[in-house]
C-alpha cells in the first residue's frame, strides 16, 4: 500500500485545488462557504486513505484559503487580527477532523479484519469436523488450512509419528528442524526469516505438533486460535483412531468367541454319532459283520462331516480377513445345494425344506465349492432360525441369459424396511430379535462377503409373511444334457 501513496498525496492535493479553482473562478463563492467545501473534501480524503493525506491537503488548504479567499486576496498577508483566527480555528478544525476520521477508519477496517478473522476460524473448524478417512488427518488438515487462510503453504509437523503434511508450495525442507524443536518446546510462534510462521501447538502443558505457515497475515490471536484448532482436531483424531483400534480389537474377540461357541455347537452331533458308533463296537465285539458295517459306515460318515465343520470353521475364520481367496471350479448349484441340504437334514427336521429347479438343465458355472456351500448353509439356517417352527422353507434355483440365481424363502415375521440396509454388516442384528432368537450377527455378513468374492450379489426381499435372500452369480452359457 505504501507505494501508492504518492499518487494518493498528489490527489488530494489536486482535489483542493479543484476546490479553490470552483470557488475562486466557476462559481465565485464567499470564504465561509469555501471554507466548509476545504473541510468536507480534506474529511473524504481522510476516510479514504488517512491522516498522512488529509494534514497534507489541511496545510495546502489552509494556504489557498488564505491567498485567495482571505483579504488582502493575492498575498498571504492577513489584514484583519480576526482572520487570523479563522486561518488558525479552520487548520486546527481540518487536521483534528482527519485525524478522527482517520482513527475511525482504521477502528472500522480493524473490526472488518477481526470479523473476517473469527469467520475463517469458524470456517475452518468446521471443515475440521467434516474431514474423512479419505487421506490422513493431517495432510487433509493443512490443506483446509492453506485454503481458508489462503497461503502460501503450510506445514504440520506431528510429533508422535514424525511426520510432516504439507500443503501449497514445496521447499519445507529447511525447516524441518526448526518444526521439531517447535514440537519439542511448544513455543508458540517465532518467525523464521521472512518466509515462515512457525507456531508451535499443545494440547494443555504438552507440546504434541507444531506449523510452518508461509505468506499468513494473521495476528497473535488468531494464530493461537488456529494452533487450539488444530490441537482439538488431532486429539480428536487420536481420539477416533484409538476408538477403531479398540472396535476393531473388540469384534476380532467377539468373532473368536463365536466361530468357538460355534464350533462347540456344530461338533457335538458328528461327535455324539461317531462316539456311539464306537461304544457299540467295543462293547459288543462279537455283533454281525452287517451291524458292525453299519456302525463303522455312521463313524466314517459322521467323520466326514466333521472334517467339512472344520474346514468351515477355518473359513469363517479367513473371512475376518480384507480379501477373501477363492478357488472356483465349474459346478452346477443344485448339486452344490443338494449337498448343503444333505449335510443339514438333521436340522430341518422341524421345517420342511421344499426345493424348486428349473425344468431346463443347470449350466456349469465357475465358483468355489466349499465356500458357495458355507453361504447357502448360513442363508438356510438363517431361515430355520427366524420362521416358525413346521413353517416351510422353499429353495429355488432359476437362470437366465446371463445370471444363475439361488432363493431361499422363508415365512417368518419379516425385516423392518429400515434394517434390510443393514443386515449384511458383520455383528449387526434386529434388537426386535437380539435378546430373543441366539446368534452371533455373522451369518449373513460371511453369505453376502462370499457372494461378492465370486462377482455376485446378495440381496433381500422382505414383508410380513415372507422373506426372500437371492443369490446371483455370473453364468456360463455351456449346457449339461
Amino acid at each position: 500500500m505504501l507505494q501508492h501513496r504518492p499518487v494518493r498525496v498528489i490527489i488530494s492535493l489536486c482535489g483542493v485545488g479543484a476546490v479553490t479553482l470552483l470557488g475562486s473562478k466557476v462559481v465565485p463563492v464567499n470564504a465561509s462557504t469555501v471554507g466548509f467545501a476545504y473541510l468536507l473534501t480534506i474529511l473524504v480524503i481522510a476516510s479514504a486513505w488517512g491522516f498522512l493525506e488529509a494534514a497534507l491537503a489541511s496545510i495546502l488548504a489552509t494556504l489557498v484559503f488564505n491567498f485567495f479567499f482571505l483579504p488582502p486576496v493575492g498575498t498571504f498577508t492577513i489584514a484583519d487580527p480576526q482572520n487570523w483566527v479563522a486561518l488558525s480555528s479552520f487548520l486546527a478544525t481540518a487536521l483534528i477532523a482527519s485525524r478522527l476520521s482517520a482513527k475511525a477508519k482504521a477502528r472500522a477496517t480493524e473490526a472488518i479484519e477481526r470479523q473476517r478473522d473469527l469467520e475463517r476460524l469458524y470456517a475452518f473448524s468446521r471443515a475440521m469436523l467434516l474431514i474423512d478417512n479419505s487421506a490422513p488427518f493431517g495432510k487433509q488438515l493443512v490443506e483446509k488450512l492453506a485454503d481458508i487462510f489462503v497461503l502460501a503453504s503450510a506445514v504440520l509437523y506431528e510429533r508422535h509419528t514424525g511426520v510432516f503434511h504439507c500443503a501449497g508450495t514445496a521447499g519445507f525442507q529447511v525447516i524441518q528442524d526448526a518444526l521439531r524443536s517447535a514440537a519439542i518446546s511448544g513455543a508458540p510462534s517465532s518467525t523464521l526469516g521472512s518466509d515462515y510462521v512457525i507456531v508451535g501447538v499443545s494440547r494443555g502443558s504438552e507440546a504434541v505438533a507444531s506449523m510452518a505457515l508461509r505468506g499468513a497475515t494473521m495476528t497473535e490471536p488468531v494464530l493461537q486460535g488456529v494452533a487450539n484448532l488444530v490441537a482439538i482436531g488431532l486429539e480428536r483424531a487420536r481420539a477416533q483412531e484409538l476408538a477403531q483400534q479398540v472396535e476393531a480389537a473388540r469384534q476380532s474377540e467377539q468373532l473368536r468367541t463365536t466361530l468357538i461357541d460355534a464350533m462347540a455347537h456344530e461338533f457335538k452331533t458328528p461327535l455324539t454319532l461317531i462316539k456311539a458308533a464306537t461304544t457299540s463296537l467295543l462293547a459288543n465285539p462279537d455283533i454281525p459283520k452287517e451291524n458292525r458295517r453299519e456302525q463303522v459306515a455312521i463313524a466314517d460318515e459322521e467323520a466326514e462331516h466333521l472334517r467339512e465343520l472344520i474346514d468351515d470353521a477355518i473359513e469363517m475364520a479367513r473371512l475376518d480377513t480384507a480379501r477373501i481367496e477363492i478357488h472356483p471350479e465349474m459346478a452346477k448349484l443344485d448339486d452344490t445345494l443338494a449337498d448343503v441340504l444333505t449335510s443339514i437334514r438333521s436340522e430341518t427336521d422341524d421345517h420342511p425344506v421344499r426345493i424348486i429347479s428349473p425344468p431346463q438343465p443347470v449350466r456349469l458355472t465357475p465358483f468355489d465349492k466349499r465356500l458357495m456351500k458355507l453361504a447357502i448353509r448360513q442363508l438356510v439356517d438363517n431361515a430355520m432360525k427366524y420362521s416358525p417352527p413346521e413353517s416351510p422353507i422353499e429353495v429355488r434355483v432359476l437362470l437366465n441369459d446371463d445370471n444363475l440365481m439361488l432363493e431361499v424363502t422363508d415365512h417368518g415375521a419379516g425385516i423392518p424396511l429400515d434394517e434390510q440396509k443393514r443386515i449384511f454388516e458383520r455383528f449387526y442384528r434386529s434388537p426386535s430379535v437380539k435378546n430373543q432368537i441366539p446368534g452371533s450377527g455373522l451369518g449373513l455378513s460371511i453369505a453376502h462377503s462370499i457372494v461378492e468374492a465370486h462377482n455376485g450379489e446378495l440381496t433381500v426381499s422382505s414383508r410380513p409373511g415372507k422373506t426372500t435372500f437371492r443369490i446371483t452369480l455370473p453364468a456360463v452359457r455351456q449346457e449339461v444334457a
